[in-house]
Protein backbone atom coordinates (compact mmCIF):
# COMPACT_ATOMS: atom_id res chain seq x y z
CA UNK A 1 0.00 0.00 0.00
CA UNK A 2 2.91 2.29 1.09
CA UNK A 3 4.36 1.85 -2.52
CA UNK A 4 1.22 3.56 -3.39
CA UNK A 5 1.65 6.91 -2.46
CA UNK A 6 5.77 6.75 -2.62
CA UNK A 7 7.07 9.54 -4.11
CA UNK A 8 10.06 10.06 -7.02
CA UNK A 9 12.24 12.46 -5.71
CA UNK A 10 13.95 14.32 -8.53
CA UNK A 11 17.40 15.66 -8.57
CA UNK A 12 20.08 17.46 -11.52
CA UNK A 13 20.91 14.11 -12.75
CA UNK A 14 17.65 13.16 -13.45
CA UNK A 15 16.76 15.13 -16.19
CA UNK A 16 19.82 14.07 -18.30
CA UNK A 17 18.24 13.57 -22.03
CA UNK A 18 18.15 12.11 -25.17
CA UNK A 19 16.14 14.44 -26.67
CA UNK A 20 17.39 17.97 -28.17
CA UNK A 21 17.55 21.08 -26.41
CA UNK A 22 17.10 24.06 -28.89
CA UNK A 23 14.12 25.51 -27.48
CA UNK A 24 14.43 29.23 -26.36
CA UNK A 25 12.18 31.51 -24.25
CA UNK A 26 10.63 32.98 -27.86
CA UNK A 27 9.80 29.59 -28.95
CA UNK A 28 8.56 28.67 -26.08
CA UNK A 29 6.07 31.35 -26.27
CA UNK A 30 5.33 31.00 -29.41
CA UNK A 31 4.73 26.70 -29.17
CA UNK A 32 2.17 28.71 -26.13
CA UNK A 33 0.76 30.81 -28.48
CA UNK A 34 0.30 27.80 -31.60
CA UNK A 35 -1.72 25.88 -28.62
CA UNK A 36 -3.95 28.36 -27.32
CA UNK A 37 -4.65 30.73 -30.29
CA UNK A 38 -6.21 27.73 -32.13
CA UNK A 39 -9.15 25.69 -32.26
CA UNK A 40 -10.22 27.24 -29.18
CA UNK A 41 -10.52 30.98 -30.93
CA UNK A 42 -11.89 29.53 -34.66
CA UNK A 43 -13.87 27.11 -33.56
CA UNK A 44 -15.31 26.45 -29.91
CA UNK A 45 -15.49 30.09 -29.52
CA UNK A 46 -18.98 29.61 -31.41
CA UNK A 47 -20.37 27.30 -29.37
CA UNK A 48 -19.15 29.20 -26.25
CA UNK A 49 -20.82 33.13 -27.28
CA UNK A 50 -24.09 31.19 -28.22
CA UNK A 51 -24.51 29.37 -24.82
CA UNK A 52 -23.03 32.06 -22.81
CA UNK A 53 -23.80 35.28 -24.97
CA UNK A 54 -21.48 38.64 -24.37
CA UNK A 55 -21.30 37.33 -21.01
CA UNK A 56 -18.92 34.96 -21.72
CA UNK A 57 -16.33 37.44 -21.90
CA UNK A 58 -16.85 36.88 -17.99
CA UNK A 59 -15.92 33.31 -18.36
CA UNK A 60 -12.59 34.35 -20.72
CA UNK A 61 -11.46 36.33 -17.91
CA UNK A 62 -12.14 33.71 -14.97
CA UNK A 63 -10.37 31.09 -16.82
CA UNK A 64 -7.76 33.70 -17.45
CA UNK A 65 -7.19 34.35 -13.95
CA UNK A 66 -7.44 30.54 -12.99
CA UNK A 67 -4.99 29.31 -15.47
CA UNK A 68 -2.88 32.62 -14.93
CA UNK A 69 -2.32 31.38 -11.17
CA UNK A 70 -2.02 27.89 -12.40
CA UNK A 71 0.36 28.57 -14.88
CA UNK A 72 2.56 30.11 -11.98
CA UNK A 73 2.44 27.05 -10.05
CA UNK A 74 3.60 24.85 -13.31
CA UNK A 75 6.66 27.43 -13.51
CA UNK A 76 7.49 26.52 -9.51
CA UNK A 77 7.51 22.43 -10.69
CA UNK A 78 9.35 23.55 -13.92
CA UNK A 79 12.04 25.32 -11.96
CA UNK A 80 12.63 22.49 -9.48
CA UNK A 81 11.90 19.33 -11.71
CA UNK A 82 13.12 20.40 -15.59
CA UNK A 83 12.12 16.86 -17.05
CA UNK A 84 9.84 15.55 -19.34
CA UNK A 85 6.30 14.25 -18.25
CA UNK A 86 4.43 17.77 -17.49
CA UNK A 87 1.71 17.03 -14.45
CA UNK A 88 2.24 13.69 -13.98
CA UNK A 89 6.02 14.40 -13.48
CA UNK A 90 4.96 17.01 -10.88
CA UNK A 91 2.54 14.82 -9.09
CA UNK A 92 4.73 12.17 -8.74
CA UNK A 93 7.38 14.40 -6.98
CA UNK A 94 4.37 15.74 -4.52
CA UNK A 95 1.35 12.78 -4.20
CA UNK A 96 3.21 9.51 -4.82
CA UNK A 97 2.54 6.97 -7.75
CA UNK A 98 -1.10 6.22 -7.97
CA UNK A 99 -1.62 10.16 -8.00
CA UNK A 100 0.99 10.57 -10.91
CA UNK A 101 -0.78 7.42 -12.69
CA UNK A 102 -4.11 9.03 -12.64
CA UNK A 103 -2.62 12.93 -13.92
CA UNK A 104 -0.65 11.11 -16.56
CA UNK A 105 -3.69 9.11 -17.85
CA UNK A 106 -5.71 12.21 -17.23
CA UNK A 107 -3.43 13.79 -19.70
CA UNK A 108 -3.40 10.83 -21.88
CA UNK A 109 -7.31 11.89 -22.20
CA UNK A 110 -6.24 15.65 -22.87
CA UNK A 111 -3.80 15.53 -25.57
CA UNK A 112 -5.16 12.75 -27.55
CA UNK A 113 -9.00 13.20 -27.29
CA UNK A 114 -7.94 17.26 -27.37
CA UNK A 115 -6.28 16.52 -31.03
CA UNK A 116 -9.18 14.89 -32.37
CA UNK A 117 -11.59 17.60 -31.43
CA UNK A 118 -8.98 19.91 -33.44
CA UNK A 119 -9.01 17.70 -36.05
CA UNK A 120 -12.54 18.15 -36.91
CA UNK A 121 -12.26 21.51 -36.45
CA UNK A 122 -9.03 21.88 -39.01
CA UNK A 123 -11.19 19.92 -41.32
CA UNK A 124 -14.22 21.86 -40.96
CA UNK A 125 -12.45 24.98 -42.28
CA UNK A 126 -10.92 23.19 -44.70
CA UNK A 127 -14.02 22.15 -46.10
CA UNK A 128 -15.02 25.60 -46.01
CA UNK A 129 -12.61 26.75 -47.78
CA UNK A 130 -11.94 25.14 -50.65
CA UNK A 131 -16.44 25.91 -50.76
CA UNK A 132 -15.68 29.30 -50.96
CA UNK A 133 -13.53 28.43 -53.89
CA UNK A 134 -15.52 26.56 -55.43
CA UNK A 135 -14.16 23.08 -54.96
CA UNK A 136 -16.74 20.40 -53.21
CA UNK A 137 -15.81 17.92 -50.97
CA UNK A 138 -19.00 15.39 -50.62
CA UNK A 139 -20.22 16.25 -47.58
CA UNK A 140 -20.26 12.08 -46.08
CA UNK A 141 -16.39 12.81 -46.46
CA UNK A 142 -15.58 15.79 -43.89
CA UNK A 143 -17.72 13.99 -40.95
CA UNK A 144 -18.09 11.14 -38.68
CA UNK A 145 -20.56 8.58 -38.69
CA UNK A 146 -21.60 9.56 -35.37
CA UNK A 147 -21.66 13.12 -36.17
CA UNK A 148 -24.24 12.81 -38.67
CA UNK A 149 -26.33 9.98 -37.57
CA UNK A 150 -26.93 12.14 -34.33
CA UNK A 151 -27.51 15.21 -36.54
CA UNK A 152 -30.34 13.04 -38.33
CA UNK A 153 -32.28 11.46 -35.90
CA UNK A 154 -32.68 15.06 -33.89
CA UNK A 155 -33.79 16.51 -37.02
CA UNK A 156 -30.67 19.14 -36.38
CA UNK A 157 -30.85 22.02 -38.63
CA UNK A 158 -27.30 21.62 -39.81
CA UNK A 159 -27.95 20.58 -44.05
CA UNK A 160 -24.34 19.82 -44.61
CA UNK A 161 -24.97 16.70 -41.72
CA UNK A 162 -28.42 15.87 -42.86
CA UNK A 163 -26.75 15.40 -46.44
CA UNK A 164 -23.90 13.55 -45.33
CA UNK A 165 -26.21 10.85 -43.77
CA UNK A 166 -28.57 10.66 -46.81
CA UNK A 167 -25.78 11.06 -49.28
CA UNK A 168 -23.55 8.48 -48.21
CA UNK A 169 -22.89 4.85 -50.19
CA UNK A 170 -23.96 1.83 -48.38
CA UNK A 171 -21.23 -0.78 -47.77
CA UNK A 172 -23.43 -3.71 -46.89
CA UNK A 173 -26.05 -2.19 -44.36
CA UNK A 174 -23.40 0.95 -42.78
CA UNK A 175 -23.04 4.02 -44.34
CA UNK A 176 -20.00 4.93 -45.67
CA UNK A 177 -18.96 8.47 -43.60
CA UNK A 178 -15.55 9.21 -42.51
CA UNK A 179 -13.90 12.71 -42.21
CA UNK A 180 -11.13 12.16 -44.70
CA UNK A 181 -9.45 15.71 -43.92
CA UNK A 182 -9.01 15.05 -40.72
CA UNK A 183 -7.27 11.52 -40.87
CA UNK A 184 -5.08 12.94 -43.72
CA UNK A 185 -4.07 16.18 -41.31
CA UNK A 186 -3.45 13.66 -38.09
CA UNK A 187 -1.12 11.78 -41.30
CA UNK A 188 1.09 14.69 -41.55
CA UNK A 189 1.74 15.93 -38.28
CA UNK A 190 2.21 12.34 -36.71
CA UNK A 191 4.87 12.23 -39.64
CA UNK A 192 6.09 16.29 -38.81
CA UNK A 193 6.59 15.60 -35.34
CA UNK A 194 8.53 12.00 -36.14
CA UNK A 195 10.85 13.58 -37.86
CA UNK A 196 12.09 16.13 -35.35
CA UNK A 197 11.60 18.88 -32.66
CA UNK A 198 13.70 21.42 -34.39
CA UNK A 199 12.02 21.23 -37.79
CA UNK A 200 8.56 21.07 -36.03
CA UNK A 201 10.00 24.47 -34.08
CA UNK A 202 10.88 26.27 -37.47
CA UNK A 203 7.31 25.40 -39.23
CA UNK A 204 5.25 26.87 -36.05
CA UNK A 205 7.17 29.77 -35.57
CA UNK A 206 6.40 31.15 -38.79
CA UNK A 207 2.85 29.73 -38.72
CA UNK A 208 2.33 31.46 -35.36
CA UNK A 209 3.38 35.25 -36.84
CA UNK A 210 0.78 34.46 -39.65
CA UNK A 211 -1.94 33.68 -37.47
CA UNK A 212 -1.19 36.12 -35.25
CA UNK A 213 -1.06 39.14 -37.98
CA UNK A 214 -4.36 38.03 -39.19
CA UNK A 215 -6.48 38.12 -35.80
CA UNK A 216 -5.20 41.32 -34.90
CA UNK A 217 -6.44 42.22 -38.30
CA UNK A 218 -9.88 40.55 -37.52
CA UNK A 219 -10.33 42.93 -34.08
CA UNK A 220 -9.22 45.78 -35.89
CA UNK A 221 -11.46 45.63 -38.75
CA UNK A 222 -14.42 43.89 -36.68
CA UNK A 223 -14.32 46.89 -34.38
CA UNK A 224 -15.47 49.59 -36.91
CA UNK A 225 -18.63 46.96 -37.38
CA UNK A 226 -19.77 46.62 -33.66
CA UNK A 227 -22.76 47.01 -33.08
CA UNK A 228 -22.91 48.25 -28.83
CA UNK A 229 -26.56 46.79 -28.58
CA UNK A 230 -25.73 43.13 -29.58
CA UNK A 231 -23.85 42.68 -26.12
CA UNK A 232 -27.04 43.54 -24.17
CA UNK A 233 -29.74 41.57 -26.00
CA UNK A 234 -32.75 40.76 -24.79
CA UNK A 235 -32.95 38.01 -21.59
CA UNK A 236 -35.13 35.03 -21.98
CA UNK A 237 -35.71 35.08 -18.33
CA UNK A 238 -36.67 38.75 -18.02
CA UNK A 239 -37.55 39.92 -21.22
CA UNK A 240 -35.00 42.85 -20.49
CA UNK A 241 -31.82 43.86 -22.29
CA UNK A 242 -28.98 41.91 -20.21
CA UNK A 243 -25.61 41.39 -20.32
CA UNK A 244 -26.29 37.55 -19.33
CA UNK A 245 -28.75 36.80 -21.43
CA UNK A 246 -29.37 33.26 -20.41
CA UNK A 247 -28.18 34.21 -16.56
CA UNK A 248 -25.04 33.14 -14.94
CA UNK A 249 -25.72 29.39 -15.19
CA UNK A 250 -25.59 29.77 -19.09
CA UNK A 251 -22.03 31.63 -19.01
CA UNK A 252 -20.74 28.61 -16.35
CA UNK A 253 -22.65 25.64 -19.56
CA UNK A 254 -19.75 27.22 -22.17
CA UNK A 255 -17.23 26.48 -19.92
CA UNK A 256 -15.89 23.21 -21.73
CA UNK A 257 -15.52 25.52 -25.28
CA UNK A 258 -13.50 28.57 -23.39
CA UNK A 259 -11.30 25.94 -21.06
CA UNK A 260 -10.18 24.47 -24.18
CA UNK A 261 -8.88 27.72 -25.45
CA UNK A 262 -6.18 27.05 -22.57
CA UNK A 263 -5.55 23.77 -22.05
CA UNK A 264 -2.39 24.43 -24.84
CA UNK A 265 -0.14 25.97 -21.96
CA UNK A 266 -0.17 22.62 -19.96
CA UNK A 267 1.94 20.99 -23.42
CA UNK A 268 4.86 23.75 -22.87
CA UNK A 269 5.93 21.76 -19.46
CA UNK A 270 6.42 18.68 -21.78
CA UNK A 271 8.79 20.35 -23.72
CA UNK A 272 11.16 20.37 -20.62
CA UNK A 273 13.84 17.89 -21.71
CA UNK A 274 14.34 19.92 -24.96
CA UNK A 275 14.35 23.18 -23.60
CA UNK A 276 17.94 25.30 -22.76
CA UNK A 277 17.94 26.53 -19.27
CA UNK A 278 14.54 25.41 -18.30
CA UNK A 279 14.42 26.52 -14.67
CA UNK A 280 14.54 30.15 -16.36
CA UNK A 281 13.51 29.34 -20.02
CA UNK A 282 10.35 27.81 -18.79
CA UNK A 283 8.92 29.74 -16.31
CA UNK A 284 9.20 33.32 -18.76
CA UNK A 285 7.43 31.25 -21.73
CA UNK A 286 4.76 30.05 -20.19
CA UNK A 287 3.75 33.23 -18.28
CA UNK A 288 4.24 35.44 -21.21
CA UNK A 289 2.29 33.19 -23.85
CA UNK A 290 -0.87 32.83 -21.33
CA UNK A 291 -1.07 36.71 -20.41
CA UNK A 292 -0.82 37.68 -24.54
CA UNK A 293 -3.57 35.05 -24.98
CA UNK A 294 -5.78 35.98 -22.21
CA UNK A 295 -5.74 39.75 -24.22
CA UNK A 296 -6.40 38.79 -27.68
CA UNK A 297 -9.70 36.18 -26.53
CA UNK A 298 -10.85 38.96 -24.62
CA UNK A 299 -10.55 41.10 -27.54
CA UNK A 300 -11.93 38.55 -30.08
CA UNK A 301 -15.10 37.90 -27.81
CA UNK A 302 -15.61 41.69 -27.71
CA UNK A 303 -15.76 41.49 -31.74
CA UNK A 304 -17.75 38.51 -31.99
CA UNK A 305 -20.44 39.40 -29.47
CA UNK A 306 -20.42 43.29 -30.75
CA UNK A 307 -20.71 42.51 -34.33
CA UNK A 308 -23.61 39.62 -34.57
CA UNK A 309 -26.25 39.22 -32.14
CA UNK A 310 -25.02 36.22 -30.01
CA UNK A 311 -28.67 33.70 -30.87
CA UNK A 312 -26.70 33.56 -34.77
CA UNK A 313 -23.79 31.41 -33.60
CA UNK A 314 -26.25 28.33 -32.74
CA UNK A 315 -23.85 25.58 -34.48
CA UNK A 316 -21.32 27.67 -35.85
CA UNK A 317 -17.76 26.11 -36.69
CA UNK A 318 -16.18 29.31 -38.34
CA UNK A 319 -16.94 31.94 -36.25
CA UNK A 320 -14.20 34.34 -37.17
CA UNK A 321 -15.03 34.00 -40.60
CA UNK A 322 -18.90 33.96 -39.77
CA UNK A 323 -18.54 37.35 -38.56
CA UNK A 324 -17.49 38.77 -42.51
CA UNK A 325 -20.27 37.00 -44.25
CA UNK A 326 -22.52 38.37 -46.64
CA UNK A 327 -25.70 38.11 -43.59
CA UNK A 328 -23.35 39.91 -41.29
CA UNK A 329 -20.73 42.29 -41.79
CA UNK A 330 -20.45 41.44 -45.83
CA UNK A 331 -16.84 41.60 -45.91
CA UNK A 332 -15.67 38.98 -48.70
CA UNK A 333 -11.95 39.57 -48.87
CA UNK A 334 -12.01 39.05 -45.25
CA UNK A 335 -13.92 35.62 -44.75
CA UNK A 336 -11.30 34.11 -47.43
CA UNK A 337 -8.53 35.36 -45.65
CA UNK A 338 -9.58 34.18 -41.98
CA UNK A 339 -11.21 30.99 -43.55
CA UNK A 340 -7.46 30.14 -45.05
CA UNK A 341 -5.39 31.43 -41.85
CA UNK A 342 -7.64 29.31 -39.65
CA UNK A 343 -6.22 25.87 -41.45
CA UNK A 344 -2.93 27.40 -40.52
CA UNK A 345 -3.96 28.37 -37.11
CA UNK A 346 -5.60 24.93 -35.87
CA UNK A 347 -2.65 23.23 -37.71
CA UNK A 348 -0.48 25.04 -35.63
CA UNK A 349 -2.60 23.62 -32.38
CA UNK A 350 -2.25 19.76 -33.68
CA UNK A 351 1.20 20.28 -33.90
CA UNK A 352 1.71 21.29 -30.47
CA UNK A 353 -0.24 18.32 -28.84
CA UNK A 354 1.08 16.16 -31.13
CA UNK A 355 4.29 16.67 -29.87
CA UNK A 356 3.37 16.71 -26.03
CA UNK A 357 0.99 12.88 -25.83
CA UNK A 358 4.01 11.19 -27.02
CA UNK A 359 6.51 12.97 -24.29
CA UNK A 360 4.22 11.75 -21.31
CA UNK A 361 3.99 8.30 -22.77
CA UNK A 362 8.14 9.07 -22.68
CA UNK A 363 7.86 9.94 -18.56
CA UNK A 364 5.92 6.99 -18.01
CA UNK A 365 7.62 4.12 -19.50
CA UNK A 366 10.94 5.62 -18.31
CA UNK A 367 9.25 5.10 -14.58
CA UNK A 368 8.43 1.72 -15.56
CA UNK A 369 4.82 2.48 -15.40
CA UNK A 370 4.17 2.12 -19.57
CA UNK A 371 6.37 -0.90 -21.91
CA UNK A 372 9.88 0.32 -22.20
CA UNK A 373 9.12 1.23 -26.27
CA UNK A 374 7.44 4.06 -25.30
CA UNK A 375 10.88 5.62 -24.01
CA UNK A 376 12.59 4.61 -27.61
CA UNK A 377 14.10 7.69 -29.12
CA UNK A 378 15.03 7.87 -33.12
CA UNK A 379 18.66 7.43 -33.62
CA UNK A 380 18.61 9.99 -36.20
CA UNK A 381 15.86 12.46 -34.92
CA UNK A 382 16.02 12.13 -31.56
CA UNK A 383 12.08 12.18 -31.12
CA UNK A 384 10.34 9.34 -29.03
CA UNK A 385 9.86 7.43 -32.15
CA UNK A 386 7.79 4.96 -30.95
CA UNK A 387 5.66 6.81 -28.69
CA UNK A 388 5.40 9.46 -31.76
CA UNK A 389 3.28 6.99 -34.23
CA UNK A 390 1.45 5.16 -31.63
CA UNK A 391 -0.14 8.92 -30.67
CA UNK A 392 -1.24 9.07 -34.18
CA UNK A 393 -3.04 5.71 -34.11
CA UNK A 394 -4.86 6.86 -30.68
CA UNK A 395 -6.16 9.96 -32.35
CA UNK A 396 -6.75 8.93 -35.76
CA UNK A 397 -9.16 5.83 -34.74
CA UNK A 398 -11.57 7.59 -32.83
CA UNK A 399 -11.92 10.08 -35.84
CA UNK A 400 -14.41 7.16 -37.29
CA UNK A 401 -16.99 7.46 -34.84
CA UNK A 402 -17.03 10.39 -32.61
CA UNK A 403 -18.42 13.73 -32.66
CA UNK A 404 -16.81 16.94 -31.45
CA UNK A 405 -19.41 17.68 -28.62
CA UNK A 406 -18.53 14.97 -26.23
CA UNK A 407 -14.34 15.25 -27.22
CA UNK A 408 -14.47 19.23 -25.95
CA UNK A 409 -16.41 18.08 -22.74
CA UNK A 410 -14.50 15.03 -22.24
CA UNK A 411 -10.86 16.88 -23.02
CA UNK A 412 -11.51 19.99 -20.78
CA UNK A 413 -12.56 17.89 -18.00
CA UNK A 414 -9.50 15.77 -17.74
CA UNK A 415 -7.16 19.03 -17.92
CA UNK A 416 -9.12 21.06 -15.50
CA UNK A 417 -8.84 18.15 -12.90
CA UNK A 418 -5.02 17.63 -13.63
CA UNK A 419 -4.75 21.68 -13.12
CA UNK A 420 -6.22 21.29 -9.83
CA UNK A 421 -3.40 18.31 -8.52
CA UNK A 422 -0.33 20.73 -10.25
CA UNK A 423 -1.80 23.49 -7.88
CA UNK A 424 -2.53 20.82 -4.94
CA UNK A 425 1.13 19.87 -5.65
CA UNK A 426 2.61 23.15 -4.68
CA UNK A 427 1.27 23.18 -1.37
CA UNK A 428 2.80 19.79 -0.84
CA UNK A 429 6.56 20.42 -2.20
CA UNK A 430 9.18 21.44 0.56
CA UNK A 431 10.79 24.99 0.36
CA UNK A 432 13.96 25.36 -1.26
CA UNK A 433 17.11 27.40 -1.63
CA UNK A 434 16.75 30.72 -3.71
CA UNK A 435 19.16 30.20 -6.74
CA UNK A 436 19.67 33.37 -8.89
CA UNK A 437 18.73 33.22 -12.28
CA UNK A 438 15.76 30.75 -11.72
CA UNK A 439 12.30 30.83 -11.01
CA UNK A 440 10.58 31.26 -7.54
CA UNK A 441 6.97 31.56 -6.39
CA UNK A 442 6.58 33.79 -4.14
CA UNK A 443 5.35 32.20 -0.66
CA UNK A 444 2.45 35.02 0.54
CA UNK A 445 0.47 33.30 3.55
CA UNK A 446 -2.61 32.74 3.11
CA UNK A 447 -3.95 31.97 6.66
CA UNK A 448 -6.18 35.26 7.02
CA UNK A 449 -5.83 36.23 3.36
CA UNK A 450 -7.59 33.55 1.51
CA UNK A 451 -10.51 33.31 3.60
CA UNK A 452 -11.08 36.69 3.42
CA UNK A 453 -11.00 36.40 -0.35
CA UNK A 454 -13.52 33.20 -0.40
CA UNK A 455 -15.86 34.72 2.08
CA UNK A 456 -15.66 38.17 0.39
CA UNK A 457 -16.12 36.21 -2.81
CA UNK A 458 -19.08 34.28 -1.65
CA UNK A 459 -20.56 37.83 -0.28
CA UNK A 460 -20.25 39.76 -3.61
CA UNK A 461 -21.71 36.37 -5.64
CA UNK A 462 -24.89 36.92 -3.31
CA UNK A 463 -25.31 40.33 -4.21
CA UNK A 464 -24.96 39.99 -7.49
CA UNK A 465 -27.42 36.82 -8.28
CA UNK A 466 -29.31 36.69 -4.82
CA UNK A 467 -32.32 34.99 -6.25
CA UNK A 468 -29.43 32.17 -7.57
CA UNK A 469 -28.16 31.82 -4.01
CA UNK A 470 -31.59 32.02 -2.36
CA UNK A 471 -32.43 28.78 -4.49
CA UNK A 472 -28.69 26.99 -3.79
CA UNK A 473 -31.00 23.63 -3.03
CA UNK A 474 -33.26 23.49 -5.74
CA UNK A 475 -31.11 20.62 -7.33
CA UNK A 476 -34.32 19.50 -9.48
CA UNK A 477 -34.27 22.85 -11.44
CA UNK A 478 -33.81 20.75 -15.03
CA UNK A 479 -32.01 24.38 -16.17
CA UNK A 480 -29.69 25.25 -13.14
CA UNK A 481 -30.18 22.15 -10.93
CA UNK A 482 -26.68 20.61 -11.82
CA UNK A 483 -24.92 24.03 -11.42
CA UNK A 484 -26.43 24.53 -8.11
CA UNK A 485 -25.43 21.38 -6.87
CA UNK A 486 -21.94 22.15 -7.94
CA UNK A 487 -22.13 25.27 -7.07
CA UNK A 488 -23.03 23.74 -3.03
CA UNK A 489 -19.59 21.20 -3.18
CA UNK A 490 -17.75 23.84 -4.60
CA UNK A 491 -18.35 26.38 -1.13
CA UNK A 492 -18.04 22.87 1.25
CA UNK A 493 -14.73 22.25 -0.42
CA UNK A 494 -13.29 25.83 0.35
CA UNK A 495 -14.46 26.08 3.66
CA UNK A 496 -12.32 22.83 4.26
CA UNK A 497 -9.40 24.37 2.50
CA UNK A 498 -9.97 28.04 4.59
CA UNK A 499 -9.53 26.18 7.81
CA UNK A 500 -6.66 23.64 6.92
CA UNK A 501 -5.06 26.97 5.55
CA UNK A 502 -5.70 28.64 8.74
CA UNK A 503 -3.75 25.56 10.48
CA UNK A 504 -0.85 24.86 8.05
CA UNK A 505 -0.64 28.40 7.00
CA UNK A 506 -0.44 27.43 3.30
CA UNK A 507 0.81 29.42 0.53
CA UNK A 508 -2.01 32.19 -1.22
CA UNK A 509 -0.85 31.72 -4.57
CA UNK A 510 -1.65 27.73 -5.45
CA UNK A 511 -4.29 28.33 -3.22
CA UNK A 512 -6.18 30.78 -5.31
CA UNK A 513 -5.37 28.11 -8.32
CA UNK A 514 -6.38 25.57 -6.78
CA UNK A 515 -9.54 27.59 -6.01
CA UNK A 516 -10.20 29.10 -9.39
CA UNK A 517 -9.71 25.53 -10.78
CA UNK A 518 -12.28 23.17 -8.74
CA UNK A 519 -15.00 26.77 -9.46
CA UNK A 520 -14.65 26.18 -13.27
CA UNK A 521 -15.34 22.40 -12.70
CA UNK A 522 -18.91 23.22 -11.50
CA UNK A 523 -20.03 24.16 -15.02
CA UNK A 524 -19.11 20.54 -15.81
CA UNK A 525 -22.20 18.34 -16.16
CA UNK A 526 -23.28 15.08 -14.32
CA UNK A 527 -22.99 13.29 -17.90
CA UNK A 528 -19.24 14.75 -18.06
CA UNK A 529 -18.38 13.39 -14.77
CA UNK A 530 -19.86 9.78 -15.42
CA UNK A 531 -17.34 9.65 -18.68
CA UNK A 532 -14.50 10.68 -16.91
CA UNK A 533 -15.33 8.03 -14.05
CA UNK A 534 -15.06 5.50 -16.64
CA UNK A 535 -11.87 6.67 -18.27
CA UNK A 536 -10.40 6.84 -14.64
CA UNK A 537 -11.66 3.57 -14.06
CA UNK A 538 -9.76 1.95 -17.66
CA UNK A 539 -6.46 3.55 -16.14
CA UNK A 540 -6.57 1.96 -12.76
CA UNK A 541 -6.71 -1.39 -14.22
CA UNK A 542 -4.10 -1.04 -16.46
CA UNK A 543 -1.89 0.58 -13.31
CA UNK A 544 -2.57 -2.50 -11.58
CA UNK A 545 -2.37 -4.91 -14.46
CA UNK A 546 1.17 -3.03 -15.67
CA UNK A 547 2.45 -0.13 -13.66
CA UNK A 548 2.13 -1.47 -10.01
CA UNK A 549 3.83 -4.72 -10.97
CA UNK A 550 6.64 -2.94 -13.22
CA UNK A 551 7.26 0.94 -11.34
CA UNK A 552 10.85 1.39 -10.92
CA UNK A 553 10.15 2.17 -7.96
CA UNK A 554 9.14 -0.92 -6.54
CA UNK A 555 12.18 -1.83 -7.30
CA UNK A 556 14.63 0.49 -6.34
Amino acid sequence: MSQLFRRKNYSETDTSTHLLRVLGVWDIVFFGIAAIIGAGSFSSLGEAVFRGGPGVILLYMICGFACGFTALCYAEFASRIPAAGSAYTYAYASFGELIAWVIGWALIMEYSFGNIYVAFSWSDYLTSFLGRLGMHIPDYLTCSYTEAKKAFMSGSENKELINAWKSAPLMGSLKFIVDIPALVINGLITWLCYIGVKESKNFNNSLVILKLAVIILVILIGFAYINTDNWTPISVETGTPSFMPNGFAGVMSAVSGVFFAYIGFDALSVLSEETKDPQKTLPKGMIISLVLCTVIYIALTLVLTGMVDYRKFDGVGDPLSFIFEKSNANVAWMELTVSFVAIVAITTVLLVFQMGQPRIWYAMSRDGLMPQKFQEVHPKYKTPAFATIITGVVVGLPILFTDKSFILDFTSIGTIFAFVLVCAGVLLLPAKEKIKGRFHLPYINGKIIFPIIFIGGLVAFYFWEPEFFQNLMKWNDPKEGEFRASIFFFILINIAICILTFIKNLSLIPLIGLSSCLYLLTGMSHENWFWFGIWFSIGLVIYFGYGYRNSKLSKS
